[in-house]
């Protein structure tokens, strides 16, 4: 198809205005799904995405289009809204020339509208405003549109309404489309240049590449390579998404689909990578900007026969999901396993139910903490992402954690109960903007180890239902930071150590080791667990043996009888302490988690 004729476009919004119901309309209005096998939120095509009515993966679709006398291939790409899989925006935006933004009628500007607008023009792509749900009894459209021009600098007649829902203004957002985003650029008789945006595995036809061609061709039979690898393969099949798989006799520049080459080693695909006809010299796509992961959390497998299966697992969702990282790692109380890096709290709870769901693996997962940075006293700088590899005291001459810049959206009734909470946790004020009589946006400078647990139950609490928090990380700043060890049986365990602010070390110490009595059961023999700074004991709780009543049976008789049932009972439990090993079940290494929330 000719390159005037095609428009590659995505969606981007806040969570929950409507993303996947326009993606929906936009499939009905030009037929691309049938009415049978129609259903909502159709591009989500995992159960995780369809039960909690969020978009984690970016999905892509070809949809055609007739307009004045002529048929435009339109590509869309239909984008996650949380702050945590704001990669994925951007792997949308690197393959397309425009962006529908949506805002809420009745919410208006989100935080998260805000940073995917920021994110779209770093990207040099039109956006096109969309106002959608205007069809809600609560729906302030004026209002927003009016906050839409002052906030990102729209003008009136650029805004289209539409009601996703019951499918108005869905023919004006096509004409925009086709009139407002330009088509892409790209040398059809040059030699094959492809981005790779994303990637998934079957089992049957190994990785599947989805790609943007941006000069050339492609076709079945071509043989071809990836720019990041040295192999090269036969393509067997190329196509486009319809929204299913659907085979096509080539791809050519300007259009986005799907290429299979027989590829069963994923580690040679990487999402961002160029793909090329074997045998030429191009010059590679300028890659994505590689995701930082903040949040990292140890996973191990459940039981002793798990840990392949869990790599294979692995390093499968990593080629569909490469904002997320993993490595090998061992750890005394839980054996072998993976440290895996994460954008977010949402993003570490997405991956480990896609591990459980899609792969059929237990795990038994840590509590998630952040990388912090280690300057030594001999002047080299270390990032550390677990605790337990944090120096000693002695040879640290700095300890700097990870700063977020978070911005509130919230009434302005509850901006005392949030500057409260934000103090709290050690958040320092930035800066206050109304955004009108209603809303307000409230900034602090916070640790992101402060926020990554409970904050946000607790601010939806505090503003019932009302706030809105999204944070971007701005660096890494000093602080007075010490490393809290516990000990089990007098043996420090390494996945239950944690980071934490020296003021609070004792509290949280106290409250972990009581938490942890709970959680480890009874032995045979009593269980010290302690808090340590060091070498320095800060708190201590013991789980008191479980005791047998060896003189029940000793009814009568002289006292030396006692003492001999006592005396050989004491030896048992000496030796037993001596050899016997203290079971931690998986609640207890919840258990630092759960104090954090606590407080």
């Amino acid at each position: 198809m000719r390159l005037e004729h095609i428009r590659n476009f995505c969606i981007i919004a806040h969570v929950d205005h409507g993303k996947s119901t326009l993606a929906d309309r936009m499939l009905q209005h030009v037929g691309a799904v049938g009415e049978r096998e129609f259903r909502d939120q159709l591009l989500d095509d995992m159960d995780l995405e369809r039960e909690r009515g969020i978009t984690i993966k970016a999905s892509a679709v070809y949809l055609p289009y007739t307009h004045a006398g002529r048929t435009y291939a339109l590509n869309l790409i239909d984008t996650p809204g949380h702050v945590d899989f704001t990669y994925e925006v951007s792997r949308s935006l690197a393959a397309c020339e425009g962006a529908l933004l949506v805002v809420d009628a009745s919410q208006g500007i989100q935080a998260q509208t805000m940073a995917n607008a920021y994110l779209a023009l770093e990207n040099g792509v039109e956006i096109i405003p969309v106002i959608n749900k205007i069809d809600l009894p609560q729906a302030q459209v004026e209002a927003v549109a009016a906050e839409m021009e002052h906030q990102l600098g729209f003008k009136p007649e650029e805004i289209l309404r539409v009601s996703a829902k019951l499918g108005t203004g869905i023919t004006e957002v096509f004409r925009a489309l086709i009139e407002r985003v330009p088509p892409p650029e790209g040398d059809p008789e040059a030699p094959l240049r492809a981005l790779v945006f994303d990637s998934a595995y079957d089992d049957y036809r190994g990785v599947i590449l989805y790609v943007r061609v941006l000069d050339g061709g492609v076709q079945a039979g071509d043989r071809v390579a990836l720019f990041g690898a040295r192999n090269t393969y036969e393509v067997t099949e190329v196509g486009r998404l319809c929204p299913r798989l659907t085979p096509a006799p080539r791809l050519g520049a300007g259009e986005v689909g799907y290429v299979t080459a027989g590829i069963r080693a994923v580690s040679e695909v990487h999402v961002g990578d160029t793909l090329h006809l074997a045998g030429t010299k191009v010059t590679p796509v300028p890659g994505y900007r590689e995701p930082q992961p903040l949040v990292f959390s140890g996973v191990y497998p459940a039981d002793d026969t798990g840990y392949e299966p869990l790599r294979r697992a692995l390093e499968r969702l990593h080629l569909n999901d490469p904002a997320f990282t993993f490595e090998p790692e061992r750890a005394e109380a839980l054996g072998l396993g993976f440290r895996c890096g994460f954008l977010g709290l949402l993003h570490m709870e997405i991956v480990q139910e896609r591990i459980e769901r899609e792969c059929g693996v237990s795990l038994v997962q840590t509590a998630p903490n952040v990388t912090y940075e280690v300057v030594l006293r001999t002047g080299e700088i270390v990032r550390v992402d677990n605790p337990a590899k944090i120096p000693d005291a002695g040879q640290i001459a700095e300890l700097r954690e990870p700063v977020v810049r978070v911005n509130f959206i919230l009434p302005p009734e509850c901006i005392g109960v949030i500057t409260r909470m934000a103090e709290e946790r050690r958040g320092k004020y930035v800066t206050t903007e109304y955004l009108g009589p209603t809303r307000m946006v409230l900034s602090y400078d916070m640790p992101l180890a402060e926020i990554i647990h409970d904050f946000h139950d607790r601010m939806k609490s505090a503003t019932h239902g009302y706030g809105v928090m999204e944070y971007e990380f701005i660096g890494y700043r000093a602080a007075d930071l010490v490393r809290l060890d516990i000990l089990v049986a007098g043996k420090k365990v390494d996945a239950l150590s944690c980071v934490v602010h020296r003021e609070q070390a004792y509290r949280r110490g106290r409250d972990i080791v009581q938490r942890l009595r709970q959680a480890i059961p009874r032995h045979l023999f009593q269980v010290p667990i302690q808090a340590a700074i060091g070498s320095r004991v800060i708190a201590r709780e013991t789980i008191p043996a479980l005791a047998k009543n060896v003189l029940a049976k000793c009814y009568g008789g002289d006292i030396t009888r006692k003492r001999k049932l006592l005396e050989r009972q004491k030896e048992g439990k000496k030796r037993m302490r001596s050899i016997g090993q203290v079971e931690i079940p998986q609640e207890a290494f919840l258990a630092v988690l759960r104090s954090e929330a606590k407080q």
